[in-house]
């Protein structure tokens, strides 16, 4: 036997499945591989740090969600997509990071990492650390070659007698 719910009661449980929403999950997926120039567009050594905390699931300059989960920075001129690798010099540890926010505003520093970011370059627990951050300049990969391929030539058939 189906038991009767009441609509107001219906109603009131659709809205707050509805208000039920998680964070999506990162717009980037893992990055498919990509070949760099050998000498980076531009270098510059100075103080990084990282932030998260407050600004994870908010948005950034860039107009998508801050995720600490992403190899992400923020940086004051470098455009939005690009990527950096960025050096700790204290340990030769290195991460290459896309741009995706604007900062830091705090005097001496050149680059905010994501939470992630600041991990795998090791300065997380430290918090800043001095690095050097080299602005790469992809190569474009080959989509699909630009050569035609011509079909093979089908080998006439041998006519068979049927007598």
């Amino acid at each position: 036997m189906i038991s009767k719910i009441p609509y107001p009661a219906l109603a009131a449980l659709c809205l707050a499945l509805i208000g039920c929403e998680t964070l999506p999950k990162s717009k980037n997926p893992k990055p498919e591989v990509q070949i760099y120039a050998s000498k980076p567009a531009s270098v510059e050594e100075g103080i990084a740090s990282w932030y998260g905390g407050y600004w994870i699931g908010r948005l950034t300059a860039s107009g998508e969600r801050y995720a600490a989960s992403d190899l992400t920075a923020a940086h004051k001129t470098l455009p939005f997509n690009s990527r950096a690798r960025v050096i700790n010099l204290k340990t030769g540890q290195s991460v290459i990071v896309r741009i995706n926010n604007r900062g830091p505003y705090i005097k001496g520093r050149i680059i905010d990492l994501s939470v992630a970011a600041a991990k795998s370059l090791g300065t997380y627990d430290g918090g800043l650390a001095r690095v050097r951050v080299e602005a790469l300049r992809e190569i474009p990969m080959m989509t699909s070659p630009n050569l035609r391929v011509k079909p093979r030539p089908v080998p006439p058939t041998k006519k068979q007698d049927s007598d």
